[in-house]
């Protein structure tokens, strides 16, 4: 035992889709929760930072309905509920959440905010400390799940520290009754900045703006075309690479939001702003845009610095990873990351890193026996 720690077998950090699906899954293969028996033979743990369950769900926007949402998918073993179309996501998601926990006796420890992984000592096989606001567990494996919403990127330009009217992240975002009569400049190229264009449209003057032309591809975003998104993005963090988005492989394909917004003529791209002022932005043409509001649908980065102290991180900014695991910390399993960002791909990672953490302990077990 070490120190002032508690021992688990897997210690899993975040309790989103990812999350869930990895404890399921360690479940099924005859883990335990701890915090319900802490003398069995093979125990787990799942860390949530959130004081409720639901994931990033409960905190997107209001106007989200379960009908336009993009991919909601069921957890492993427990369909999502029949629910009106109409329903907030933020409203009919989290109580599923919080019925999957309860079903199968989850056992998830929350609010929990993880602030390191560390190496417990020099041995490859040892523990790794994962260290939080209510204590230390020594875990032989973690499971990495914390997704990105608490990382909303922003990129920089200059002057935005002088303007004098509001800026918003799609992490901020409520509604677009807040927005009201105001000129609003959305900024991004994804799925988010498009629904959003569509949204605030309705009730308010919207300028929308990206750093490059969409491209966008009329063909169906069938099976064929994720597959290869996600072999793309896989490729990239196999090398250490960030991830990127899905779109930035496979361009803009269009949605009934996107469709919607050209219908009434305000599918109008423009190119990005040089500066920011006080009054509004300053276009490369010296041209000037007055503006009451920049919203930066600019996406998200991996909540991964609580890692820092495995130094995992490449020159480039990324992590290697391979089916789900560290190449450089094998200990480490990172889902939710890279090619299985999405809810589906999310359930998969979660099932992968299991099977890698029972198979290589069968393999130990058979090797110490055969020793």
């Amino acid at each position: 035992m070490h120190v002032n720690a508690i021992d688990v077998d897997v210690a899993v950090i975040g309790a989103g889709q990812a999350g869930l699906s990895a404890a399921y899954h360690l479940q099924r293969r005859g883990f335990t929760p701890v915090a319900r028996d802490p003398g069995a033979a093979q125990t787990f743990v799942v860390l949530d930072a959130n004081a409720a369950p639901g994931g990033a769900w409960q905190h997107r926007w209001e106007s989200l309905r379960t009908a336009t949402v993009n991919g909601i998918h069921e957890l492993p073993g427990f369909p999502v509920p029949p629910a009106d179309p109409s329903t907030p996501s933020r409203d009919a998601l989290p109580p599923y959440f919080a019925d999957y926990e309860r079903r199968f006796a989850l056992e998830v420890q929350r609010p929990v905010r993880v602030r390191a992984v560390r190496r417990a000592d020099d041995d490859p096989d040892g523990r790794l400390l994962v260290e939080t606001d209510r204590g230390t567990w020594a875990a032989r494996d973690v499971i990495n799940a914390t997704g990105t919403w608490t990382r909303p990127f922003r990129p920089y330009y200059p002057g935005m520290e002088r303007f004098r009217g509001r800026q918003l992240h799609v992490a901020d975002y409520v509604s677009a009754d807040e927005l009201a009569g105001e000129r609003v400049i959305i900024v991004g190229a994804g799925i988010s900045a498009v629904q959003l264009l569509d949204e605030i449209s309705h009730v308010a003057e919207t300028v929308w703006m990206t750093r490059r032309e969409p491209e966008w591809i009329e063909e169906e975003f069938d099976l064929a075309t994720r597959s290869a998104a996600i072999a793309g993005v896989e490729a990239r963090v196999r090398q250490g690479l960030p991830p990127g988005s899905v779109i930035s492989v496979t361009g803009m394909h269009w949605t009934p939001w996107a469709r919607a917004a050209q219908a009434r003529g305000v599918l109008v791209r423009h190119p990005m702003f040089a500066s920011i002022e006080e009054r509004g932005v300053r276009m490369p043409d010296g041209s000037f845009i007055v503006a009451d509001v920049i919203l930066w649908a600019t996406g998200f980065r991996p909540a991964l610095d609580h890692l820092a102290p495995l130094k995992l991180r490449t020159p480039e900014g990324g992590f290697r990873v391979a089916e789900t695991r560290s190449l450089d910390e094998p200990r480490l399993f990172l889902i939710g990351y890279g090619p299985s960002q999405s809810t589906v791909g999310a359930n998969r990672a979660g099932r992968a890193a299991v099977q890698q953490i029972v198979a290589e302990r069968a393999d130990s077990h058979t090797a110490s026996v055969a020793a």
